[in-house]
């Protein structure tokens, strides 16, 4: 277990050094990028694929989420930003999935801490958990800083449709979420 945390530590110090070196923060909003640069790059591309184990024991890919529209939103239990968005997260699940939105938060953490993080919230939607292949992911779904939290909307046919490096604002997310439903 103390190795776990070991190299989950390093991991996390090493994700924060690569956003450090890119110097994402030293540019201005990486949101207000143009297309090709930073997350901006993904807008308007099929969704990279992924396959990564969930917080209950399933193995969860892209592709599960075919014809839906998609939120993808990278966390951890240690970003203060993240712990913050994700009941209003919760409470968008509820409200629109049955209007076609799907969520599901990616964690770069530690998979007991995740579930039982998730569980003390009462997070209802999908947790995918991992640490290299998170970071991995992350970095195919255009977070190239490594920072988080950081979210992806992909609409129905499986296109990027919006990115965003940061912490959420409700009225914002579900202006973009409602234009695709």
């Amino acid at each position: 277990m103390k190795r776990n945390f070991i190299l989950f530590l390093g991991v996390a110090v090493l994700a924060a050094a690569a956003g450090v070196l890119t110097g994402q923060w030293l540019r201005g909003d990486p949101n207000e990028g143009e297309a090709g640069q930073g997350p901006a790059a993904l807008v308007g591309n099929p969704r990279p694929p992924f396959t990564l184990g969930a917080s209950d024991g399933r193995v969860v890919s892209a592709d599960d989420f075919d014809g839906r529209v998609l939120l993808v939103n990278f966390w951890a239990t240690w970003c203060t930003p993240c712990l913050k968005e994700m009941p209003m997260l919760d409470g968008l699940h509820e409200r629109l999935g049955p209007a076609g939105l799907d969520i599901v938060g990616i964690a770069l953490d530690d998979v007991q801490r995740a579930r039982e993080f998730a569980a003390k919230l009462g997070i209802d939607y999908t947790i995918l958990v991992g640490a290299g292949d998170v970071m991995a992911t992350g970095l195919a779904w255009g977070n190239q800083a490594g920072l988080l939290p950081y979210t992806v909307l992909v609409d129905r046919d499986g296109i990027v449709r919006w990115t965003f490096l940061g912490e959420l604002e409700e009225a914002a997310l579900v202006t973009q979420i409602e234009a695709l439903l």
